[in-house]
């Protein structure tokens, strides 16, 4: 149990690890101002860490997120890395431009509920592949640059934001492109998505633990950000009465990055890689698509398969 909750925020939490992040090397995906990425970024850069490497689709979205995070904490150093998630290519591209050993990598980025079955630049589902597949590949790719040779893995993290959506769907292993569209639903996309981001996280502890990598999956809260941006008002209001009545509350982005910064730094955590988190703390899915090792398993066959590269460790 830690010693957070629903109502922390991600600046409560970063003040309780300062050694954990000054001079660590952190990316994440997805920092567009008005996310949750970005609040990550603010409370990490206020307890000196080495660089902020901030990997998004938009330079003008990065430069001004870079922006920000200078004007509340003055010589933060950054970088920028331009970064299609719906493009495997272009992950291979951005991992190009990460030249220094990291000590975090943050999933962050991420579509909901796209209204129309949509491909990716590989021919996925996009939300399956921008989600989930493109993380796989960038992570995989970085693991030379998290575990250098030599190097102290014992505080090496990587963090993927999921979701309670994953009760939508499991990872639908014979159809993950939903009969080439013809029987797409967008929140089953979303679910099977973010079942698999709670999946990798499994794999990872379990190839990566021995080597003193830890990684953990979570559901950040209800935000209001620009992911729910392809969602109706009307079904956005919904949902947020449906959540409201199992005890939940809408977060501010503040209260909603602080689950990614425990799951990032907080050494309580060590003995239960491979965990959940939610509201701050550990959490056991109710669903055991979500959590059963031998679907980790077969995902992380089925992911090697589709970016076309094995990963052994």
């Amino acid at each position: 149990m830690t010693q957070f909750t629903s109502q922390s925020t991600g600046l409560q939490v970063t003040s309780s690890f300062p050694s954990r992040i000054h001079n660590k090397t952190i990316l994440l995906t997805g920092p567009t101002i008005g996310g949750i990425g970005y609040e990550t970024l603010l409370s990490i850069a206020a307890h000196n860490p080495k660089l902020l490497i901030l990997a998004g689709r938009s330079q003008e979205k990065l430069d001004a997120a870079v922006a920000g995070i200078e004007a509340q904490y003055p010589g933060t150093k950054t970088q920028t890395i331009i970064i299609d998630l719906g493009s495997l290519a272009s992950v291979r591209k951005a991992v190009e431009e990460v030249q220094t050993e990291l000590d975090i990598i943050i999933c962050n980025a991420g579509v909901m509920a796209l209204p129309e079955f949509t491909t990716s630049k590989d021919g996925f589902e996009l939300q399956f592949g921008s989600n989930h597949l493109a993380h796989f590949l960038l992570v995989n790719l970085l693991v030379p640059k998290l575990l250098p040779d030599g190097c102290d893995a014992s505080e090496k993290r990587i963090v993927n934001v999921a979701s309670l959506a994953y009760h939508f769907s499991g990872v639908r292993f014979d159809d993950i492109n939903f009969g080439a569209g013809k029987e797409y639903e967008k929140w089953a996309a979303y679910g099977q998505s973010k079942t698999a981001n709670m999946l990798f996280s499994i794999s990872l502890a379990e190839k990566l633990g021995k080597r003193g990598v830890k990684s953990f999956s979570l559901h950040p809260g209800g935000i209001l950000t620009g992911l729910q941006k392809h969602v109706p008002e009307e079904e956005l209001a919904a949902r947020r009465k449906q959540y409201a009545s199992t005890g939940n509350s809408l977060k501010t982005v503040q209260q909603g990055c602080a689950t990614t910064l425990v799951a990032a730094f907080d050494p309580s955590i060590d003995d239960k890689n491979g965990a959940f988190l939610q509201d701050g703390d550990l959490y056991t899915p109710v669903k055991t698509w979500a959590t059963d090792p031998e679907e980790a398993r077969k995902l992380w066959e089925l992911s090697e398969k589709m970016v076309g590269q094995k990963f052994e460790y």
